[in-house]
């Protein structure tokens, strides 16, 4: 784990976990780069790197955004409506958490810090996952894209996230993939410690890297603090 590159030193643990979904704590990001392609191809539009920074991690209404406007033509709604069904088909019939989620999940409630989990996915998705990969596992709450006026890259998701908790978002570290995900919880205010998937996220003073969440614990993430720096802890 790095910052980007310094050891983390231990710390009593965060007040608040916000974990991102996909590509974070589920093997879905391919999922949605699958159902993108498929939709894609429906309007004539092969998808290819270029589009990545459009797709992955980003909310239902920016991709069908995208697609209409390389496409040059098609219904942003209906494009919307598309992706929407087939992402959650391909959810429902199966994903898989990430390595090292369940592990920190675990470890995390052991130690009576909350965590939630802040989606830009739809809804409908979210409650397929936490229905199936991530059964059983006792979120404080999950947040999809529509329940803010805005979702990510945009600072809502997080700073809701914080007020159900009852606090600044600067006491919360968020776990993210992608380069939208850890804009969003940046511009709140909340150490990001990223883990990317697809996208290679770019490095910033509020972000700590990490390869995996199997090297992850919760003092580890008691380390963080919101402008990126180490928190130094008593000896």
């Amino acid at each position: 784990m790095s910052a980007p590159d310094a050891a983390l030193a231990p710390g009593a643990g965060p007040r608040a976990v916000l974990f991102d979904m996909d590509g974070t704590l589920v093997d879905t990001e391919v999922l949605w780069w699958l159902t993108t392609e498929k939709v894609a191809a429906a309007l004539d539009h092969r998808l290819g790197p270029a589009d990545a920074p459009e797709v992955v991690g980003r909310a239902v209404a920016d991709t069908a955004a995208h697609l209409v406007r390389v496409a040059g033509h098609g219904d942003p709604d209906a494009v919307g409506a598309a992706l929407t069904e087939d992402f959650f088909r391909r959810v429902e019939a199966g994903s898989s958490p990430r390595p090292g989620a369940r592990a920190l999940l675990a470890a995390l409630e052991a130690r009576g810090v909350p965590f939630a989990l802040v989606s830009a996915s739809p809804r409908v998705v979210v409650d397929a996952v936490v229905g199936g990969a991530l059964a059983d596992v006792p979120f404080a709450f999950t947040l999809s894209a529509d329940d803010t006026p805005r979702t990510k890259p945009h600072p809502d998701p997080y700073r809701e996230a914080a007020a159900r908790l009852g606090l600044d978002p600067a006491a919360c570290v968020a776990v993210e993939d992608s380069p939208d995900g850890a804009a969003s919880a940046e511009a709140a205010g909340c150490a990001v410690l990223v883990v990317p998937s697809l996208l290679e996220v770019p490095a910033s003073a509020a972000r700590t890297f990490a390869a995996s969440l199997e090297e992850v614990t919760p003092e580890a993430l008691g380390a963080l603090r919101a402008d990126g720096a180490l928190r130094r802890t008593a000896r």
